[in-house]
Parts: C-alpha cells; structure tokens; sequence
C-alpha cells in the first residue's frame, strides 16, 4: 500500500518512518485509555479495541482504488554495471513473430509450446536487499520471541522487587523509545550505507542478548529490549532504503509487500518458539542469541560484499 500511495519526491523512508512514529504516538495515546477501561470492567478495553478496529476498517475503505491495482508494475532483474557494455544488442524480430518472439498462435518458431515462465523471486531484486531482508527476518523473529516469552516469563517470575505488570511495563516502554530512537537515527542518517547499518545493528543487538544471556537482569532484560527497539527500527529503514534505491518503481511495490509478508511470518515464527519454550531466563536470552546469530551468519558477509562492489543497476525484464 505505502509505495502505491507515496507522493511525488517523497521517499519510501521517510513515509515509513512517519508510518512507524505514528504507530508509537497512537500506542502511547491507547495504553493509558485502556488503563482506565479496565477499572471499569475486564471487558471493557475489548470493547475500545473492537470500537477502534471498526474505524479502521472504514477508514480503509477511504483509500483510493490505485490501492489494489498493479497496472503498471512489472518485475525486475539486477545486471553487473560493468558488464552492461558487453550485453549484445538484441537480434531484428523476424517477420510474423510476436514482441515476444513467439508466433501469432502463440507457438514457437519450430511449433513447440513456449516453456512456462518462472515467477520472479525475492532474489531477483538484489543481493543487497535479500540479505537485508535476511537480517531483517531474524530482528522481527526476535520481536516476536520477545513479546510472547518475556509476557509468560515475567508473569511468572517478575523483575526483582517488582510486580509481574510493573516488570512488563519496563521492557515495554524500553523496547518503545528504543523503537523511536532507532526511527530518528534513520531519518538523520538519511540512508547513508545502510548494508553497514544493517550488519553493524545485527552485531550490536547480537551482543546485547549474549550479555544478558550471562548477566541476566532487570537492567539486562530493559536493556534488550531497548537494543531490539532500536536495532529493528533502524534495520527495517535501512533496507527500505535499499528497496527504493535497488528496485525500479515498477516492480516496487511487489518487492516490499513481499519483504513484508516473510517479515511477518518470521515474527510468528519466533513467537511460536517463545511460547513453546521453558520458563527459563538464560534459556530465553540464549535462545535470543541464537536467533540473531543465525540471521548473522546469513547475512553480514553478503551485505559487506555487497557494500564494498558497490549499488547494481535495476533493469525491468
């Protein structure tokens, strides 16, 4: 939807960034209005949510029809910018066959079928941007195992002279200014090398969990939580901005609706593993470790290599 409805001059960034911030200004606005539901009744925050989600759903019916339409858009592919000179010229069409090389009847010049045509894969944009979208995949697996462990963790075994809502309440306005913190970096960085970025914040938010994997605490925990704020924030900007830069307009929209689909999935994917899991702390924060490592080990050498060669120069197919 954001790259259908972006305006002129106006950077999928920067509409992103402003998309997130009002994310976090209308939680800030809803938590204290459902505080005060609930001394009301138990049901009554239910009731605000279902109110809250029947505007949105009109609201959605506003937007313009260009919304569900991909006239226009069109897949791409990546060529070496110093090999472009070296790609022959294309051969004159023979006379009957179609723009596609196919006869009028569809049939090949020797009256075979044409083979079926392989849908485009998220390789298809870029080394850049499929292992950004990597790197991405393991900070929302971690958001995901986050939010589902801590919640029943917690419950269960509250922070130090603390209560179990007192406890949930710290890693969440943690993870939430850390969250917009990473939001005004990237609008400041305005997307200056964001393969660094992105390999540099997956290091940072590595360390982070090892730490309170071996020191675990209420300051360790608040301090994950802020990291993985911060570092989703930030790494989710970056590879938007490597979308915007490494994918022609056609095929735009496709590619972040793709990238935001697997990102999706990836934050289910580490809920379900936070449910599944012990009720044990260090288990959990090693558990957190494991996650970015393995989106490390997929990723940071490809965006390294990517960033030394340099930006690929997008050709529609």
């Amino acid at each position: 939807v954001v790259p259908r409805l972006l305006p002129p001059k106006f950077s999928l960034v920067k509409a992103n960034s402003r998309v997130t911030l009002a994310g976090l200004l209308a939680t800030g606005v809803a938590a204290p209005i459902g505080a005060g539901l609930q001394t009301i009744g138990s049901a009554w925050p239910l009731y605000g949510a279902c109110v809250i989600f029947i505007a949105g759903t009109f609201l959605a019916f506003t937007l313009p029809h260009k919304v569900d339409s991909a006239k226009g858009e069109r897949r791409a592919r990546l060529i070496d910018p110093h090999g472009e000179e070296a790609v022959p010229p294309p051969a004159p069409k023979p006379r009957g066959l179609r723009k596609d090389g196919l006869r009028k009847d569809g049939l090949r010049r020797n009256g075979e079928k044409p083979a079926k045509e392989r849908p485009p894969g998220l390789r298809s944009v870029g080394g850049s941007v499929f292992h950004g979208l990597q790197a991405n995949a393991s900070h929302r697996a971690l958001s995901g195992f986050l939010i589902f462990f801590l919640a029943f963790l917690l419950r269960e075994h509250p922070m130090a002279g603390q209560s179990a809502a007192v406890s949930l309440a710290i890693v969440g306005v943690s993870a939430g200014v850390g969250n917009a913190c990473g939001t005004a970096v990237g609008a400041w960085l305005r997307a200056r090398g964001p393969e660094v970025i992105i390999a540099t914040v997956l290091g940072l938010a590595l360390g982070t969990a090892v730490l309170a994997a071996v020191f675990f605490s209420t300051a360790a925990v608040a301090a994950l939580g802020a990291v993985a704020g911060f570092t989703q924030a930030l790494s989710k900007l970056s590879l938007d901005a490597m979308i915007q830069r490494d994918v022609p307009e056609e095929v735009r929209t496709s590619a972040f609706a793709r990238s935001e689909t697997l990102l999706q999935m990836a934050w289910v994917v580490g809920g379900g593993i936070g449910i599944a899991l012990p009720l044990n702390a260090v288990l959990g924060m090693s558990v957190a470790a494991g996650i970015l490592a393995l989106g490390a080990a997929t990723s940071v050498r490809g965006l390294l290599g990517a960033a030394r060669r340099g930006t690929p120069h997008p050709r529609v197919a």
